[in-house]
């Protein structure tokens, strides 16, 4: 496969006080609606990955976090059927704001050993063993 099949995204475990990881419904209309994924999105040219997940959390959910806040956890490489996702995992505990869905998603907060309940995207699933490690 070359170069161009391989599509860049981030993606964020953002963590409340309760010990409890956000996720998002995909809404419909969109590829793969229904499926429950972590917050994130493409980066864009000239972005760092914690620029664009910094960006995207505010886009997508009116959080507002830093750099440092973001603490690299895993990645995932997962071949789609028409390209190749190569996705790194960060996790944030240190946010400003309160999580508002301003996509048309669903927002839930999970326990981590509860994240097996929602239906999610194939790169999305085998993060979880490390959220629940790590939580």
């Amino acid at each position: 496969m070359s170069a161009s099949g391989l599509v860049l995204v981030v993606a964020c475990a953002l963590v409340d006080a309760d010990g409890r990881v956000l996720i998002a419904e995909r809404p419909e209309g969109k590829s793969m609606a229904g499926l429950w994924e972590f917050p994130g999105g493409k980066v864009e040219p000239g972005e760092t990955p914690e620029v664009s997940l910094i960006r995207e959390l505010q886009e997508e959910l009116g959080i507002v976090t830093q750099a440092a806040c973001l603490a690299p956890l895993t990645f995932v490489s997962h071949a789609y059927q028409d390209f190749h996702l190569l996705m790194p995992l960060y996790v944030c505990r240190r946010f400003e704001g309160i999580a508002t869905p301003r996509e048309g998603q669903r927002l839930k907060w999970v326990r981590p050993k509860s994240l097996r309940d929602y239906p999610m995207p194939p790169a999305d699933a085998p993060i979880i063993p490390f959220l629940v490690d790590l939580l």
